[in-house]
């Protein structure tokens, strides 16, 4: 196994999230996570500083080691999503309405400030989409390319980290939504659209576009969920997306 942090990490927060999720969110001690990975404890320490830093983890005195994953931060919600670790139902609803957000601002900014380095890649995006959905594969990864492309035109680096860890996070539902043909289609044709505005400098428009593309998985997202009892009692009700 390599022991470097970017490959152990994944790997012990998978392994912490099973034993506690089935011991009260309790898990294991630095001396059975050593024996586990067969590393030693200094490393399993250090680890464990990291996560604790990340409120994945807490440690209690006189008590262990405890998983804290609802407290977790945005980054950490990538390191998650690396172990395998799936988001609860109002995790998803939240990054989902998040991004939302964001995106709307950055098709904004970004017909006002995308360079022809930009353009030029969201349009390389949009051919191997085309000779994806032609070959019958989904867009799950180019769709991501595509959305964090038009982030990255906003030229603000900040926002294109803040954006990236909610694709990050989102990476193991995207086959889901697009294990449809139809539904392959009709993003790559709305994503054309989006495209067509921003290379018009049309920020208004491509403000309502990315509204109406989002709001569509939005709306897939809540329906879906909507038939998690634990989802319905948690989340508030929110009017309609605008579709």
């Amino acid at each position: 196994m390599n022991n470097s942090h970017s490959d152990f990490l994944p790997n012990l927060v998978a392994h912490i999230v099973t034993v506690a999720s089935a011991n009260n969110d309790k898990a294991p001690s630095e001396r059975e996570l050593a024996e586990n990975f067969g590393v030693s404890r200094g490393q399993v320490r250090e680890s464990l500083a990291i996560l604790e830093a990340m409120q994945l983890i807490e440690r209690r005195a006189k008590s262990g080691i405890y998983l804290t994953v609802d407290a977790a931060g945005l980054s950490s919600m990538a390191l998650l999503a690396r172990a395998g670790v799936q988001l609860n139902p109002r995790q998803i609803f939240e990054a989902v309405e998040l991004r939302k957000i964001h995106e709307i601002k950055a098709a904004e900014l970004a017909a006002q400030r995308a360079t022809e380095d930009n353009l030029e890649r969201l349009r390389d995006i949009l051919a191997r989409s085309e000779q994806q959905i032609a070959d019958g594969l989904g867009l799950h990864r180019l769709d991501g390319e595509f959305h964090l492309e038009i982030v990255r035109a906003t030229q603000n680096e900040m926002f294109y980290k803040i954006c990236s860890s909610f694709y990050a996070a989102s990476e193991q539902r995207m086959p889901i939504y697009f294990g449809k043909s139809e539904r392959n289609a009709k993003s790559h044709q709305e994503h054309q659209q989006i495209f067509d505005a921003l290379y018009r400098r049309d920020s208004i428009l491509a403000q309502a576009l990315m509204n109406t593309h989002l709001g569509r998985a939005q709306s897939y997202w809540t329906e879906l969920l909507d038939n998690n009892k634990e989802w319905k009692a948690a989340t508030p009700e929110t009017p309609p997306v605008a579709v």
